[in-house]
């Protein structure tokens, strides 16, 4: 488990170097007391570990840029990725003070070792093709999604899906799975989405696709209270979807929860055993609230088609957890 005595720790994103895994996150300091009041001071957090579960924290990989910038505000969640020169890259989501974070743009910064990280000059700054998108411009919601990079290699081309809506359907109901595409990281161009609204999502973030026992599946997370038809807090957490191809397209109605609103932001990694495990962080307690914590791995299989979590129903993979 990864838990900082100075700052919460959220979404996070991994990768993994052959020898040791690296953990990125979103951290904000526990001076903030309010923890609703992280977002607009998001810096990312780097750690590393052998077995998933055993973390050493090294020196923030990335900071807001020095104002005026896209992303002199907050630095959001992404993904990494290795280039075939073997220069890592880290795609991550950037909101400024200018527009007082309500836009959401997409950049990366370069490492050689995944602890120094670099600014490129000259680099893609990636915004949404009004074409299909909602953006900051013409929203039908708080913000303008367009965020949760999460990049792969499939087909000769580099792949980018994004936490998107679509210009299209109920206001409540716009979430859908963005993409772009790259021949070299560098240089990407949006295309259509690739999911449909309409699926009963107001925003489908940090989306993932994986393998799981030699089958595809796509993960995302959503809030009770994000969904088209308001649940109660508790109704949303993590969600599975099932998939033929990691590039879509993407039947999201038929998205199943994984997990309940105590965790969130739930990702697949394969250990050294080569295990899938899922992981997430402790997001709201009933009792205790806010935690802000990166739990322990849990083991993921297929049964019946679908994904589950440790053998166990969600609630009994939420006490499990619980109890560490």
């Amino acid at each position: 488990m990864l838990r900082l005595a100075a700052s919460w720790v959220w979404d996070f994103w991994i990768a993994d170097d052959g020898d040791r895994f690296h953990l990125f996150f979103l951290k904000a300091s526990r001076a903030l007391l309010d923890p609703d009041r992280r977002h607009w001071r998001a810096t990312v957090g780097h750690a590393t570990s052998t077995d998933l579960k055993n973390w050493t924290e090294h020196a923030d990989a990335l900071l807001p840029d020095d104002a005026p910038a896209f992303d002199d505000l907050a630095t959001w969640t992404g993904s990494v990725v290795r280039q075939d020169d073997g220069l890592w890259r880290m795609f991550y989501t950037a909101v400024s003070r200018e527009d007082g974070g309500v836009a959401q743009r997409i950049s990366s910064v370069v490492s050689d070792d995944l602890f120094t990280w670099r600014r490129e000059p000259g680099r893609q700054v990636l915004e949404p093709d009004p074409r299909w998108y909602e953006t900051a411009a013409t929203r039908q919601w708080p913000d303008q999604a367009w965020r949760d990079p999460w990049v792969f290699h499939d087909g000769g081309m580099w792949h980018m899906l994004i936490t998107a809506r679509s210009i299209q359907g109920s206001p409540d109901d716009r979430g859908v799975i963005g993409h772009a595409t790259s021949p070299d990281l560098r240089a990407w161009t949006v295309q259509p989405p690739l999911s449909s609204p309409g699926a009963g999502f107001g925003h489908l973030e940090v989306i993932q696709t994986a393998v799981v026992d030699g089958r595809a599946v796509g993960l995302f997370s959503c809030l009770g209270t994000e969904l088209a038809e308001p649940g109660r807090p508790g109704d949303g957490g993590v969600w599975a979807f099932p998939i033929s191809s990691a590039t879509g397209p993407f039947d999201t109605a038929s998205a199943y929860r994984l997990t309940d609103e105590r965790f969130y932001v739930g990702r697949i990694v394969h250990d050294r055993a080569g295990q899938a495990q899922f992981l997430a962080f402790r997001n709201v307690d009933p009792e205790t609230g806010w935690q802000g914590e990166i739990a322990d791995p849990v083991p993921v299989h297929f049964e019946d088609d679908r994904l589950v979590v440790a053998s166990a129903t969600t609630a009994e993979f939420s006490a499990a957890w619980s109890r560490e």
